[in-house]
């Protein structure tokens, strides 16, 4: 479960897992929008509010704001299955 306004782990996980090039237009866009989203909403909810679960999401995908990859991306581009082939 997720706290109000943000991706659940499981959303996080299916979209980092299906390779890009798997991936339609639409699920890029959709991607790239809630990532966004749910950083915006990581910056703006205060540590003490979240649950467990998102704590460690955000820890996870580096929901940090300052441009860095996340470990995800750091996986898949490893793997070969990301932007930076």
């Amino acid at each position: 479960m997720s706290d109000t306004g943000r991706q659940s782990l499981t959303d996080k996980a299916t979209a980092a897992l299906k390779p890009d090039s798997e991936k339609s237009t639409t699920e890029h866009f959709g991607d790239k929008l809630k990532g966004k989203s749910d950083s915006a909403a990581s910056t703006v909810q205060p540590e003490s509010e979240k649950s467990y679960t998102q704590r460690v999401g955000d820890t996870f995908s580096s929901n940090s704001n300052n441009d860095q990859p996340s470990l995800t991306d750091k996986a898949k581009n490893a793997l070969g299955m990301g932007n930076n082939q």
